[in-house]
């Protein structure tokens, strides 16, 4: 693959030019050559690790962990024990994240299926939502991840 401008190199890995230009002043993509009117320069090894970037902050993951991945894959050697890692607490995270997602849900179906669909003073969604105390969703939930949830 000959050198790519940074347009061809976004059209070519699926990542935005600005995206492309923020992860070089993060340093998850080194700055690449510039040519003799200062124009980047990218080539092939540019794209796969875009694309690998992509891919990755497609699934969720975050800069550090994306960080400590491409590290990983720039020595291919060593064990995978810490790519491992690093996917199992992604895993983790979106484990939670589904349960907490089906609780949500649970409450929402009971709070609309609660309403009688009559008059405001004796709608089961607003009194739910009035009071904090009705919604099984927060019930046991600890009062600091609550807090936090609610902003309060």
């Amino acid at each position: 693959m000959p050198s790519l401008s940074i347009g061809a190199a976004a059209a070519a890995s699926g990542v935005k030019v600005p995206t492309i230009r923020y992860y070089e002043s993060i340093d998850l993509l080194p700055s690449p050559p510039r040519t003799g009117s200062n124009r980047r320069s990218y080539d092939a090894a540019d794209v796969r690790r875009l694309a690998f970037i992509r891919h990755a902050r497609e699934l969720g993951f975050e800069v550090e962990a994306i960080r400590a991945l491409l590290k990983l894959q720039d020595e291919p050697d060593q064990s995978c024990a810490a790519a491992d890692a690093i996917a199992r607490d992604r895993l983790a995270e979106v484990e939670h994240r589904i349960a907490s997602l089906e609780a949500l849900r649970a409450e929402l179906i009971r709070m609309v299926e609660g309403c009688s669909h009559g008059h405001v003073g004796r709608c089961r969604v607003i009194e739910i939502l009035a009071d904090h105390g009705e919604c099984r969703h927060h019930q046991g939930a600890e009062p600091v991840a609550l807090a936090a949830r609610t902003g309060s």
